[in-house]
């Protein structure tokens, strides 16, 4: 997907060398968004990221240790606590975007009803195996679903926990289980795999992802820009096109 990227690029190109890389950590829920736009940046500004992609925890947690980095980009809540820890800052902070949680299916395996709360129900119930990221942003309210319903402690067999929601995703595309929930975001790039739909209504929760620039970033001003970027009119398509919702 293309889209206009301007900035002052000779003021980014004079800010650091454009051999050494901006360092960036972001969640993997804005991977595949990302991905499309990083890209596009680049050749705009001639700038080079170095980019790393992990859950929320595991970002929070580098960067608490003390790992170097320029940008973050996380669920608005770590990147948050990160301002408040005096690691991120707080005056380059900017929401990006938020996504739903969804099902994801093998391609082409029957579409399971998942229309409704009772339907969503019985489909758990039914299947043979769900998997969902034990470290993942969505886990607390896939797991306080599974509550609401009362079928908890009648699903913990069923359940296979993963660190990272990608090698689960990538067992249920390879058919060796059956549901896989997480945000809508990283279930609809994986080969493989296709979306059954997103949770009911009544059960649908929305992880929220913002941007921040370290308070020891060697690139902050290319950091910013990217963040202006980020949030711009023109990247909004490529928030809608990977089941995201542009903030």
């Amino acid at each position: 997907m293309l889209v206009a990227v301007v900035v002052g690029a000779a003021g980014l190109q004079a800010q650091q060398p454009p051999s050494e890389p901006i360092r960036l950590l972001s969640s993997n829920g804005v991977k595949a968004v990302l991905d499309d736009l990083l890209p596009q940046f680049e050749r705009a500004n001639e700038r080079r990221f170095s980019s790393e992609f992990a859950t929320t925890v595991s970002i929070r947690q580098r960067v608490v240790k003390g790992e170097a980095f320029d940008l973050v980009i996380a669920t608005v809540e770590a990147v948050d606590d990160l301002i408040d820890a005096g690691l991120l800052a707080r005056a380059t902070r900017a929401d990006l975007a938020r996504s739903g949680i969804g099902v994801g299916i093998r391609k082409g395996a029957p579409k399971p009803d998942i229309r409704s709360a009772d339907a969503l129900k019985r489909t758990l119930l039914a299947a043979t195996s769900l998997t969902y990221a034990e470290d993942g942003a969505s886990r607390v309210h896939i797991e306080r679903m599974l509550q609401r319903m009362g079928i908890a402690e009648t699903m913990k067999p069923k359940i296979a926990l993963t660190q990272g929601s990608a090698r689960g995703l990538a067992k249920v595309a390879a058919g060796q289980g059956d549901l896989a929930l997480t945000l809508i975001s990283e279930i609809l790039p994986v080969e493989g795999l296709e979306l059954a739909g997103p949770l009911p209504a009544e059960f649908q929760s929305y992880v929220s992802f913002a941007a921040a620039v370290g308070v020891k970033a060697k690139s902050p001003e290319a950091a910013r820009a990217l963040i202006t970027f980020l949030t711009g009119q023109a990247a909004a398509s490529a928030y809608t096109s990977h089941g995201m919702d542009p903030r």
